[in-house]
Order: structure tokens, then C-alpha cells, then sequence
């Protein structure tokens, strides 16, 4: 799977990060990926593959590990900007001080965990049946404010 997010998703948000000497940043994409590929792991997938209950549910399969491949990646793109944001290219160039980068990057964590946390809330798209579509049966929100046992 490539990354969520590129260089050029970075720029429609912040066009002249490249301005401070950094000019590439794939290698912090392929991070903010893996980092949000494991926040889905953990808060999202840890709940729905034991997930019964509906007639039709691809979710219900206990042990089965989450196949990265078949996550709709443009569906995390603006968390993955988010993310590679706050966590990877705003703290190289702060001075750890208070200076305008330091407050980027909280503005960013907090856009960040708001944006993920809405994908998970309206349904992560995961194509379970590996047929190049997915189905409203394969979009699985996670319940907020509910009892899970």
C-alpha cells in the first residue's frame, strides 16, 4: 500500500513548509502511515473483528489480523497530513521554545485526533471481500458512548 498522504497533500495545507530547507518528506509519510495503520489497529480493529450480531457481517471473524491493502487510503489522507505535520516535519523546525512551530504542532495534534476520530465515528472502508469496492456492509464505524462487552 503507498502512503495516505503526499508531499504535495502537505502543501494544500501549508505551501511553504518547503521554504525552511526541508524539500522532501517522503520518509515521514511512510511513518505518519505506519503510525495511523497502527491507531487503526488498536482503536478500530480490536473492535470490529469480533464484531457479531449482524446478519452480514465480515467483521466476525476472531484472530484475523487487519490486511492494510484493503483500507480505502483516500479516506485517511487529510489525518495523514495532520499527522505527518504535527509529529514529523513541525518538530524539526521548532527550536522547542515558543515560537510559531511549536503552536503548529499542537494545532495540528488536535486536527489530527479530530479528523481520525470522525473516520472512525462514520466508518472506516475496508474492502473485506477483496472485490476492488466497498459496500456499505464493509464500513464499519466504531460505537462511541456504547457498552461493549
Amino acid at each position: 500500500m503507498s502512503n495516505f498522504a503526499t508531499d504535495s497533500d502537505v502543501l494544500e495545507y501549508e505551501p511553504r513548509i518547503k521554504d525552511f530547507g526541508v524539500i522532501d518528506f517522503s520518509q515521514e509519510h511512510t511513518k505518519t502511515t505506519a503510525d495511523i495503520q497502527r491507531y487503526l489497529r488498536i482503536n478500530w480493529w480490536a473492535r470490529v473483528r469480533g464484531t457479531s450480531g449482524n446478519t452480514r457481517s465480515y467483521f466476525a471473524y476472531e484472530g484475523l489480523e487487519m490486511d492494510t491493502t484493503k483500507l480505502n487510503a483516500e479516506q485517511f489522507k487529510r489525518s495523514a497530513v495532520f499527522h505527518v505535520l504535527a509529529y514529523y516535519i513541525l518538530p524539526k523546525l521548532t527550536q522547542h521554545q515558543d515560537d510559531k512551530f511549536a503552536s503548529m504542532i499542537d494545532f495540528y495534534k488536535s486536527r489530527y485526533l479530530e479528523e481520525i476520530n470522525d473516520v472512525l465515528a462514520d466508518g472506516v472502508e475496508y474492502d473485506f471481500d477483496n472485490d476492488g469496492t466497498v459496500e456499505n456492509s464493509e464500513k464499519q464505524p466504531v460505537h462511541f458512548n456504547r457498552l461493549v462487552r
